[in-house]
């Protein structure tokens, strides 16, 4: 498969400054970004790269950490973390409160803020240090020690929070925090600001690729069945109430964040990640959507 030649088509197929969306302004340092930025890197299961633009150049990846921070619980708790957080789409905004009140503080599933809040509290029971060894992990399945937190990004979010505050004193009052909320806060403020490029996010998901083993050195740091249920929730619940749209339009397990970042992978073959900050109105990016939808449509693969 030419696969630059066909992300080339992509890059020359897309105009940023036309498409619609807006940067994400409710976190005052994204809104710093300019909108025109556009980048996408993809590995293959061969150990090629194939890449163009902005693909270089990092950027918050905000809810794409959903997956990581999952992953890492999940070598904690296993199927304990059910019990606390459900695995259904959400159909509602990610941010949504009125859905976790009819719930009885139960989040519909852990790619949603409310479910990360409670994979976050998990993890600070769970770690004696839960910022540091949350980016160990990270760094681990990324294969590089450079990456870390964007603290002015973390500071950002912490200060315009509200709406996360509103749901983890929710979860509290049902009993589904068991930490204190401003350390359950600060440290998903956090994860949530770790900032990579499309390159470093390609590589980091090549472990959903590889059915849970790293592509450098072959450890198996997921089970089969582990990295089979997270690309699963990938699937129906990592694109907010757009899941379906990207499963009808790209048709691969991916996540999305307000950074702009998209990473999506097909099992057994590649990893991409697009980053164009303009956002739609689900808060998906909309070149990245775009993007990926033209790659499976070009390569006429995917995974259904």
């Amino acid at each position: 498969m030419d696969y630059q030649g066909i992300l080339d088509q992509i890059k020359n197929k897309i105009d940023c400054r036309q498409l619609s969306g807006e940067v994400a302004t409710y976190i005052p340092e994204l809104a710093k970004v300019s909108p025109d930025k556009f980048g996408m890197h993809l590995c293959s299961t061969s150990g090629d790269d194939f890449f163009f633009g902005d693909s270089n150049e990092g950027f918050s990846v905000q809810s794409i950490s959903k997956v990581l921070s999952l992953s890492l619980a999940l070598l904690y708790e296993d199927d304990k973390l059910w019990e606390r957080v459900d695995v259904e789409p959400s159909g509602d905004p990610f941010n949504s409160l009125v859905q976790l009140e009819y719930e009885n503080g139960i989040p519909r599933n852990p790619l949603i803020n409310s479910g990360a809040l409670v994979v976050c509290d998990t993890l600070i029971s769970n770690l004696k240090d839960p910022k540091k060894e949350y980016l160990e992990f990270v760094i681990k399945v990324a294969g590089n020690p450079h990456i870390s937190y964007n603290e002015k990004v973390a500071e950002s979010e912490k200060a315009n929070g509200f709406n996360n505050a509103a749901m983890v004193n929710l979860m509290k009052s049902y009993g589904n925090i068991h930490n204190d909320v401003d350390t359950v806060l600060d440290f998903y403020f956090h994860t949530c600001s770790v900032s990579m490029s499309c390159k470093e996010l390609a590589n980091t998901f090549m472990i959903y690729a590889n059915h849970g083993c790293l592509q450098e050195t072959g450890e198996q740091v997921l089970s089969v069945k582990r990295t089979k249920r997270i690309n699963a929730l990938m699937q129906t619940c990592g694109f907010y109430d757009e899941a379906g749209e990207f499963s009808f339009r790209v048709g691969l397990p991916g996540k999305s964040g307000v950074g702009g970042g998209i990473v999506a992978i097909y099992p057994n073959m590649y990893s991409v990640a697009v980053w164009s900050p303009k956002l739609n109105a689900k808060g998906n990016s909309t070149a990245g959507m775009l993007a990926l939808e033209f790659l499976t449509d070009m390569t006429g693969s995917s995974i259904f």
